[in-house]
């Protein structure tokens, strides 16, 4: 049974702090191992955005059927991205703001999943669709890999025709994204962070791993649906953090990563709070409530 009369049984509050005691071993890391200063600033920066956002988004008030066209309009996102994006290397992941670069996906694939999990509808169900295509086109095989776990997790306590026919579409454009070569090499403090870590110190290897853990604090608060797919996407973004030249999400350099885990926590029930039933019809005023709420309905 979840309780919600403290704040650290409400899976907001955990994963905020997590964000923040992660990221700040991050920063402390890598500051020690040699990284810019502008890097760290970025960093700390993007904890701040990514709480401002979390808490704007909780607190937007939206008509129950427009989840789905919200789906869609940050599936659209990743897969202009895919077409419109800055390229290295042959892929195409990022957007150039100013003189930083984002990564969609990073900032948007968790959100995106996690409220699929919770409100699965025509909508939503495309948008797992167009998220599938978007990463296979960039290719981006890590956020691939990343929602083929989610969606498998999902699967396996959900029996949802929805759910498996977007699990089709996600191995799908994993296997594309294996196909494809990935040439990227790694950047320093951003890629490889572990292995740069322990070989820096065993010290500071140990702190990655302790900012890893804190990740999944939140599973503290969740039930075991959510929780299984809350893990599955972060557990397989670290993966690949390990495996390959992919970013190492809020203990390395990037903002994306940090603002993406943030935003997340936003599709995450709210223990206490009244919940909601979703209906694709429900458009009258009476029925508008926050963002927040409405990912929190069963």
């Amino acid at each position: 049974m979840q309780m919600s009369g403290s704040p650290l049984h409400r899976p907001h509050h955990l994963g905020v702090l997590a964000a923040t005691a992660a990221t700040g071993l991050g920063v402390l890391v890598i500051a020690a191992a040699g990284a810019p200063r502008a890097y760290l600033v970025i960093n700390l920066a993007a904890l701040v955005i990514g709480m401002a956002l979390l808490a704007i988004v909780q607190r937007t008030r939206l008509a129950p059927a427009s989840a789905g066209w919200l789906a869609l309009a940050a599936a659209a996102a990743l897969l202009a991205t895919a077409l419109l994006g800055s390229s290295i290397e042959g892929a195409i992941r990022w957007v150039r703001i100013g003189t930083v670069s984002v990564q969609p996906s990073l900032m948007l694939l968790p959100l995106l999943v996690l409220a699929f999990a919770r409100v699965r509808d025509s909508a939503t169900t495309l948008a797992m669709l167009v998220s599938a295509l978007a990463l296979a086109l960039q290719p981006d095989r890590a956020m691939a890999g990343a929602l083929v776990a989610g969606l498998a997790a999902l699967a396996a306590t959900a029996r949802d025709r929805r759910v498996l026919l977007a699990l089709a579409a996600a191995l799908g454009g994993f296997v594309v994204t294996l196909a494809r070569p990935d040439r990227l090499p790694p950047t320093a403090f951003v890629e490889q962070v572990y292995a740069g870590a322990f070989g820096f110190s065993l010290l500071a290897g140990l702190a990655l791993l302790v900012g890893s853990a804190l990740l999944l604090l939140p599973l503290l608060a969740l039930d075991r649906t959510i929780g299984m797919v809350f893990a599955a996407v972060w557990l397989a973004i670290l993966a690949a953090a390990v495996l390959g030249n992919y970013p190492t999400p809020l203990l390395g350099y990037g903002g994306s990563g940090i603002i993406g885990y943030l935003l997340g926590l936003a599709a995450l029930p709210h223990p206490g709070r009244r919940q909601l039933r979703v209906s694709v019809s429900a458009t009258a005023d009476a029925d508008r409530t926050t963002v927040g709420d409405l990912f929190a309905a069963r």
